[in-house]
């Protein structure tokens, strides 16, 4: 599943969609110097720039206070000219981070960790819904992958990708189980999945033997090793998967477009207009 080339064409539309709403903005807050957080934000600055979306950078110290944090995103909430508000994570040990993605104004919450995005999610009337959710739904949408009455497995639990990947696959009407750290047997559960994707951040988590012949596994982890990027999928699968997400090219890119689709999102509700329909 070449996720490269449908975020190529979600980004031409949210082009198309800003040039017509005028210009919008997209401020990103980063704590401290996390050189892979540091990446993450710059590729968001150049994918936002490309597609006419204003990015308002905030590089802030390690040593910034929990309160002057709070603080810079009240600003940011009550700023016409930012339509959009995304809080790199992770944030520092001492700042509470639950505390921070609470403060940000729900409508401007465009990376949908908010918990009043979340329980939007949870009742099946999403607004804003983190992007590598949205991604994954979207990659299978565009490779006609049958999500109705059949049996889709998520491993990982996060609020980030697993929870809401799985809300959302349930809003297709799949049967959906959520496996992770705790659970037993974890092959005898991907063996029966039609769909599968795999969101732990471990290297060859899943495996071939995992795998049900002719599924449609999405790879999510992003992990360094000596010999480079790799996913939480061994290659091997790809010789018993009907469909895999590569690593890198699949997910990621897909992340990255949903959050420009966001903005565009927040920027119609802001303005009175009525929500583009998730396409």
């Amino acid at each position: 599943m070449d996720g490269k080339a449908l975020a190529a064409r979600v980004r031409a539309r949210v082009a198309d969609d800003v040039a017509q709403l005028g210009e919008l903005g997209l401020a990103t807050v980063l704590v401290g110097e996390d050189p892979a957080s540091a990446v993450y934000i710059r590729s968001k600055h150049n994918a936002a720039r490309e597609a006419g979306i204003a990015p308002h950078d905030h590089h802030l110290s390690a040593g910034t206070t929990e309160d002057e944090l709070l603080a810079l995103v009240a600003e940011l909430n009550a700023d016409d000219a930012v339509d959009g508000i995304l809080v790199q994570l992770p944030l520092p040990d001492h700042v509470d981070e639950a505390r921070v993605l609470r403060a940000v104004d729900p409508v401007k919450d465009v990376d949908g960790f908010h918990p009043f995005n979340a329980g939007q999610l949870y009742v099946g009337e999403p607004t804003f819904v983190p992007g590598t959710p949205l991604g994954i739904l979207a990659l299978l949408k565009e490779y006609e992958v049958e999500l109705k009455g059949r049996r889709a497995v998520v491993i990982g639990r996060s609020t980030i990708v697993g929870k809401p990947a799985a809300m959302l696959l349930l809003a297709e009407h799949a049967t959906v189980t959520i496996c992770h750290s705790r659970t037993r047997d974890l092959p005898a559960h991907t063996r029966e999945a039609d769909v599968l994707v795999a969101a732990v951040g471990r290297p060859a988590t899943v495996t071939a033997d995992m795998v049900k012949p002719g599924a449609a596994v999405i790879d999510v982890g992003i992990n360094r090793t000596p010999a480079g990027l790799v996913g939480d999928v061994d290659p091997g699968a790809a010789e018993v998967a009907g469909l895999l997400t590569p690593v890198p090219g699949g997910v990621g890119p897909m992340t990255i477009a949903m959050l420009l689709e966001n903005t565009v999102r927040a920027a119609r509700f802001r303005r009175g207009l009525a929500p583009f329909p998730r396409r």
